[in-house]
């Protein structure tokens, strides 16, 4: 094969790992397993893998049973205990000093924190997180896009999938861009029927596969929000723009679906600093 024809391949036999990776986090995730998945030499696998991605295995490891465990203490009240095993951890120590230097607090505080607790009944009044919004043009974008179905928390599967096709054909840069679209209610709809896409801004004349396909996004107004925080946050700045902001703003939602677009690196900062623009499309 010709050296693109060889990154390429490449950047899908990457993309296969970081797809077993995220379906497997219980199991045992040794080299040999995964370069085997990979069709690589288990010599070199580690390497080839921390070049594509720009992080280890063990990073992205660490890094997704850290937010799965972020989204379990957000949904139900596991012991503390339980949530740290799941997440690879011995003790629960080890856990909380891991947890806490990503989110920027231990694992009992992330949950104590009323904001994070599931949405209070009827007869209680649901603590405010108020956001400042903006509202501004969007200027329209073409994304190359990998579809995702089910957990919304689950989607940073796509996303590997897709910086790894985009990696292995030299796409990606500092400036590169990353939109997720929602199209659905993770409130009313049920895990496994939701509708996602994970994408990334690339040229216009950027030639694409089989592997992804095109979404436009068009220019047009919206309502956005900047929320910094871990992404199993997320529904936090939709509550605020669907609960108070809208039906208070005189505006009507458009005809597009919401998207929100990653701001920073989640492989080089702490949960804590992720940032993320929630653009909620409005009629002009």
């Amino acid at each position: 094969m010709t050296k693109p024809e060889t990154q390429i391949d490449y950047g899908r036999r990457v993309a296969r790992v970081a797809d077993y990776i995220a379906g497997h986090l219980d199991a045992d995730l040794d080299v040999e397993r995964l370069a085997s998945v990979a069709h690589f030499s288990p010599w070199h696998f580690h390497r080839i893998y921390r070049e594509t991605t720009g992080e280890t295995v063990a990073d992205t490891v660490r890094r997704l049973r850290l937010h799965r465990a972020a989204v379990e203490l957000t949904r139900d009240d596991a012991p503390l205990e339980r949530v740290a095993k799941r997440a690879g951890y011995g003790t629960l120590a080890a856990f909380s000093r891991a947890f806490a230097a990503d989110y920027g607090v231990p694992p009992g505080a992330y949950r104590l924190r009323g904001r994070l607790v599931p949405p209070a009944p009827a007869r209680q009044k649901e603590p405010v997180i108020m956001y400042k919004v903006e509202i501004a043009p969007f200027e329209g974008v073409r994304l190359a896009a990998v579809t995702h179905h089910g957990d919304y928390q689950e989607i940073g599967h796509a996303f590997e999938r897709i910086y790894a096709w985009a990696g292995a054909r030299g796409l990606l840069g500092p400036a590169t861009r990353s939109i997720g679209i929602y199209y659905d209610d993770p409130e009313t709809i049920a895990k496994k029927d939701l509708r996602s896409e994970a994408g990334l801004v690339l040229a216009p004349d950027a030639t694409l596969d089989s592997d992804v396909h095109a979404i436009d996004i068009p220019s047009m107004l919206c309502a956005s929000v900047l929320h910094k925080g871990p992404y199993a946050e997320l529904e936090q700045p939709y509550r605020y723009l669907f609960r108070e902001w809208l039906p208070q703003s005189g505006r009507e939602a458009g005809d597009h679906p919401c998207f929100e677009e990653y701001l920073n690196n989640p492989r080089e900062l702490p949960a804590s600093e992720w940032l993320t623009r929630v653009s909620l499309p409005l009629k002009d």
